[in-house]
């Protein structure tokens, strides 16, 4: 007797729509990298000043400003790579330098005492995205990974 043949109903998850792009290691290609995400999660149906745009605008400011101060190396880009996915949006931002200092891992974030100049990135990162994550890349390098979800009125094409 032939065993039987189970298939799968479970459909493997839909990536809908994708965005990368390499900006300069600089103050003026972070500033790029919050902007152009904007927009293009608006040309994706995702509003300017919704909860999720506002979210995903905010971490990427941060991720994009930590790899232009602290994983900056002279001579080389970061990368900027937005998802949108049926529930989510997913953020990676990843730069050319590795080893310490290294971001914190996801809730080891420890709130910045009162009169501290610096230190609250990762706070908000930790606060807004639904989940993030540190990789190791190759070449040398590292990639800050993010998601947001999405609410249920946000209906993204492809994704039923």
């Amino acid at each position: 007797m032939k065993a039987p043949i189970i298939r799968s109903t479970a459909r493997p998850p839909v990536t809908v729509r994708v965005f990368k792009q390499r900006l300069s290691s600089t103050p003026r290609g972070a500033r790029l990298a919050r902007r152009l995400a904007l927009s293009e999660l608006h040309s994706w149906g995702i509003p300017y000043g919704t909860d999720v745009s506002d979210a995903v605008g905010a971490v990427v400011a941060e991720l994009a400003a930590n790899a232009v101060t602290h994983g900056r190396v002279p001579g080389r880009d970061f990368a900027l790579r937005l998802e949108l996915a049926p529930g989510r949006v997913r953020i990676e931002v990843a730069d050319s330098r590795s080893g310490p200092p290294c971001p914190p891992a996801p809730g080891a974030v420890r709130p910045p005492r009162p009169f501290d100049e610096r230190g609250r990135g990762f706070v908000l990162v930790d606060a807004l995205a639904d989940r993030w994550e540190v990789l190791d890349r190759e070449p040398p390098g590292k990639t800050v990974r993010a998601e947001v979800d999405l609410p249920e009125w946000i209906d993204v094409p492809g994704s039923k």
